[in-house]
């Protein structure tokens, strides 16, 4: 069976405000499977956004996972994250599962991975996934010379550019915000 590659993920927080956005490709191989595949979703009351990249079914698995530490640690972000880290490296099934979580609130962005690591991105911008780079360096430049932007703006425009980059990202856009 050949690996899923797919999507950019990137959450923004910039100026108080909070973002979330994904493209929605998905493909196997070189052949585009979907193209408008849900990839981020608001979780604890409306307060968290997360995103997440790789396998769909695996990152649905994570994902009920990372809803389940975050109802048992009374949504505190951090402590969700880090627990679900701890499971997923350690336990037998999850250890197995291949995607990667963006999860990220007013306060701080989180990137989750299966090899245990939660990372705290410097610039509060936080990008998975195939054109996460290219994503990245995009918002990183927007912070830095177009500060009067939204979050929401950054975040789209970032997408945007991945997608003219990157096979693995196409123009279907899905952005989610936050209001503090």
């Amino acid at each position: 069976m050949e690996s899923i590659h797919s999507t950019t993920v990137i959450g923004i927080i910039h100026n108080g405000q909070v973002a979330i956005g994904a493209d929605g490709q998905a493909t196997m191989g070189s052949t585009i499977i979907k193209g408008n595949v849900k990839k981020i979703r608001l979780m604890a009351q409306n307060s968290i956004l997360v995103g997440f990249a790789g396998a769909t079914a695996d990152a649905f698995t994570l994902l009920d996972h990372f809803e389940d530490k975050l109802s048992q640690y009374k949504n505190n972000m951090r402590r969700a994250a880090i627990e679900l880290a701890k499971d997923w490296r350690t336990d037998r099934y999850l250890r197995r599962l291949e995607a990667m979580i963006v999860a990220i609130n007013p306060q701080e962005g989180l990137i989750i991975s299966g090899t245990g690591d939660v990372l705290e991105p410097e610039h509060q911008i936080c990008a998975i996934g195939s054109g996460a780079m290219y994503a990245y360096s995009a918002a990183r430049a927007l912070k830095n010379y177009a500060p009067h932007l939204s979050a929401e703006e950054m975040v789209k425009a970032s997408l945007t550019i991945a997608a003219d980059i990157c096979i693995y990202t196409n123009h279907n856009i899905e952005i989610l915000t936050l209001i503090k």
